[in-house]
C-alpha cells in the first residue's frame, strides 16, 4: 500500500494540530514566518500576513493556513511537515498520522526490539567466533620454527590454566615440547 500523500496527511492530522493547547501562538508564527521566508514560493507576505494576524483566533489562521496549504498541493504540505518538525519535534513525533505510518511500516521490523538487538545467533556463537580467532591466534604465535619463540610460548600457556581449561593446556604444552624435539 503506498504512502498516503502530505495532503492525506495533513487532513488526517488538521483536527489534532487544532486542538487548544497543542500549538502555542509563538510556534505557529514561527511555522508561518519559515514558510514565508525559506520558502517564500509557498506563503506569500501577503498571505503570511493573514496567517498572522493577531486580531483572528489562533485556531481559525491555523486551520485557515493548513486549508490553503491543501489547495496549493503536497508540496507545500510536505514543508509545512518539515517546518513542524523543526519548530515542534515532539508534536511532530505525536501526529496521528506519523503513528500510523510508524505501525504500517512494510519491513515489519520492531524498531524499539531493533535497538537492542545486534544478531539473532545468540551469545554462544559470539563464543564460538571468539574462540576461533584466539585459536588461530594462539597457533600462529606458536607456529615459529624459532626455538627462543617456543621457549616464551611454553611460558605463556604455562601460566594459562585460568584461561584456557586445564586438559587443552596440556595438549598445548605436549604438542610444543614435541616440536621443540624435532628442531
Amino acid at each position: 500500500m503506498p504512502d498516503p500523500s502530505y495532503c492525506d496527511r495533513l487532513r488526517q492530522d488538521m483536527y489534532f494540530l487544532t486542538r487548544n493547547g497543542r500549538l502555542s501562538e509563538h510556534v505557529v508564527d514561527k511555522i508561518i514566518l519559515q514558510l514565508n521566508r525559506v520558502y517564500p514560493q509557498i506563503l506569500t507576505n501577503k498571505e503570511a500576513e493573514k496567517f498572522r494576524n493577531p486580531k483572528a483566533s489562533l485556531h481559525i489562521r491555523l486551520s485557515e493556513l493548513i486549508s490553503h496549504l491543501q489547495k496549493k498541493g503536497d508540496k507545500h504540505c510536505q514543508e509545512f511537515y518539515r517546518a513542524l518538525q523543526i519548530n515542534a519535534e515532539q508534536l511532530y513525533n505525536d501526529l496521528p498520522s506519523r503513528k500510523i505510518l510508524k505501525t504500517s511500516a512494510s519491513t515489519g521490523i520492531d524498531t524499539d526490539k531493533e535497538n537492542y538487538i545486534l544478531t539473532d545467533r545468540g551469545p554462544m556463537f559470539f563464543f564460538a567466533c571468539f574462540s576461533v580467532a584466539a585459536g588461530l591466534a594462539l597457533f600462529m604465535y606458536c607456529w615459529n620454527p624459532d626455538p627462543k619463540v617456543i621457549g616464551g610460548a611454553k611460558k605463556i600457556l604455562g601460566f594459562s590454566p585460568i584461561i584456557i581449561g586445564r586438559h587443552v593446556r596440556n595438549i598445548c604444552m605436549v604438542y610444543m615440547e614435541d616440536t621443540s624435539r624435532k628442531n
